[in-house]
């Protein structure tokens, strides 16, 4: 089995997003330090060392290079790209052409791409997803199906009525019988997790490479009665926030709504998660004795697997009776590395 050493060059080779925040490769030959997906030319494997973060390499008299940035929040949304979703936001009926944003000094195909790779579809596909998701809360709130067409910026009903079909499954005059659930990317030190949310709280967050994500996001949509849509939620700008804050070292407990749906078992099951204290481990056996279920630990490892809000709910806090790390959906390394994070930070609640 590779060592750490030729996991994390096999990375920097591969330009694997899932490792960022993980190592920082520093090279011996020109002095510089670079994420691992930098897109510079790679260097051989013996002029290259591993750091934590970017501060042990600083402090080993390496400069950051100025191709991958490494100083820089990764997926951090740019000025003028948080301006103009501020005005998307606000006033989600305009239509942004490409001639608007060069008025507005930015070139559409820098926006067009930073959308694909944060947002996984274009600019102009978010705006439309916006528009419609902004029609369809108008039609829950009570509003008539013309008037939140109208009002979103569709200049024909007939337009509208397709547009929501296709979007939603059904028709305008079904609306009030589903909710949506509000989807987006978040970047991490550990890589793109996706978050999912409803109005009373938090319901999703999942690396983008679980395996189960799919089965995951069809399970809520019929649990929840919803439809999954890209578009803004209130409880995101909570979630980025608190898991910002998480990953630095400075908070311990979460205070965003969260909403989990599932059998009263795996409800309580996830209820005690919570209840475990950062910076501290509990076996499954353990976790199965405070259920008052001790003989049903099976039942408890499977309940904690079908955890869909990683990390607020800690499941990575529940190893082996051994000390051994056991299953983790977002992989075993990402486990060891939150254990790492938490026990580097203590165990004193913020």
């Amino acid at each position: 089995m590779a060592n750490q050493g030729e996991l994390f060059y096999q990375a920097l080779i591969d330009k694997d997003v899932s490792y960022e925040g993980t190592f920082i490769a520093a090279v011996k030959t020109t002095g510089i330090f670079c994420r691992p997906t930098c897109t510079a030319r790679k260097p051989k494997r013996d002029n290259v060392l591993f750091f934590k973060n970017t501060k042990e390499a600083i402090l080993h008299g390496y400069r950051p290079c100025k191709v991958c940035h490494p100083l820089e929040n990764l997926g951090e949304s740019p000025d003028y790209v948080k301006e103009l979703l501020q005005e998307i936001h606000s006033n989600p009926s305009r239509k942004w052409s490409d001639y608007d944003l060069v008025k507005r000094g930015i070139e559409p195909n820098k926006i067009r791409r930073w959308f694909l790779k944060n947002h996984g579809l274009t600019f102009q596909a978010y705006q439309r997803l916006f528009r419609i998701n902004s029609a369809f809360k108008k039609i829950q709130n009570g509003e008539t199906i013309t008037a939140a067409a109208f009002e979103s910026g569709y200049e024909s009903l007939s337009g509208f009525t397709d547009s929501f079909k296709i979007i939603f499954g059904m028709s305008p005059s079904k609306g009030k019988q589903k909710q949506v659930i509000n989807v987006t990317r978040l970047e991490t030190p550990l890589g793109t997790m996706l978050a999912g949310a409803v109005e009373e709280g938090i319901c999703l967050l999942e690396f983008t490479d679980r395996r189960m994500l799919e089965t995951e996001l069809k399970s809520l949509s019929k649990l929840l009665n919803a439809t999954i849509i890209q578009g803004s939620n209130p409880n995101f700008e909570i979630l980025r926030s608190e898991l910002n804050e998480y990953f630095a070292g400075q908070r311990k407990v979460f205070s965003v709504p969260l909403i989990t749906p599932g059998t009263n078992f795996q409800q309580t099951v996830w209820q005690e998660l919570q209840q475990i204290p950062y910076g501290v481990t509990r076996s499954y056996k353990q976790q199965a004795i405070a259920l008052q279920v001790p003989a049903a630990i099976r039942a408890v490892a499977n309940a904690n697997g079908m955890n869909r809000i990683s990390i607020l709910i800690p499941c990575h806090r529940v190893i082996g009776e051994s000390g051994h790390l056991t299953g983790y959906g977002g992989g075993l390394w990402r486990k060891k590395w939150l254990l790492d994070l938490e026990k580097q930070n203590g165990s004193t609640n913020l």
